[in-house]
């Protein structure tokens, strides 16, 4: 009898163990994140950032890898998820204005479609989203054309960053020779954000 529990027990404990989730290797393109202001965990922590940040951006970063990006891995005129894996995700505290147009305080998912002279950025409500698998244009929420152009350098692993403006601030998009610039103003119910390192005037 007690070789019989033994056994069941041994069992079942097989069992459990093949049910535990096994931790995922390294991925190849690693997730990160680009708040606005930049570095606001640690404003927030030195005590220099009172206030909710006004976006933050989550997104993965494929690598170059020796490949021909643009044209080549990314289609032009076709649709691409803005990074790897997980659809780009950009979260915002405070309403904002993208190409004049109001964008509320919300969590999005961004899309683009790039050209060779120009991207198409789509702004969409649908969120954690695996690539543009089950993207649905119905559920775009804002698109506006942005400017591309040579980088002087070759940017090898996709990089997205914002990069205080007079206005607000621009979302800078770089990878292989390109860069790519979004910019992003403030709605005007919403206080302007502290400027960090600001010069003082004279």
């Amino acid at each position: 009898m007690r070789s019989i529990v033994l056994g069941c027990l041994l069992i079942v404990c097989s069992f459990a163990s093949q049910a535990q989730q096994k931790p995922t290797e390294l991925d190849k393109s690693p997730m990160d994140m680009s708040y606005w202001p930049d570095n606001y965990p640690i404003l927030r922590m030195s005590g220099k950032a009172k206030d909710q940040p006004v976006a933050r951006l989550i997104y993965s970063r494929p690598l170059k890898n020796g490949r021909d990006i643009f044209g080549g891995v990314i289609k032009y005129n076709e649709l691409w998820r803005l990074g790897a894996n997980e659809s780009t995700e950009l979260e915002l505290f405070k309403n904002v204005r993208i190409a004049g147009k109001l964008l509320p305080a919300g969590r999005y998912t961004m899309y683009c479609i790039p050209g060779e002279n120009k991207w198409t950025i789509i702004i969409n409500r649908d969120n954690y989203c695996w690539g543009s698998f089950t993207y649905d244009s119905r559920k775009d929420v804002l698109r506006t054309d942005i400017d591309v152009s040579r980088n002087n350098e070759v940017v090898e692993a996709f990089t997205m960053y914002f990069d205080d403006a007079r206005n607000g601030t621009n979302l800078i998009i770089l990878w292989d020779n390109l860069k790519a610039v979004m910019p992003i103003t403030l709605n005007g119910d919403n206080p302007q954000p502290s400027k960090k390192n600001t010069p003082k005037k004279n």
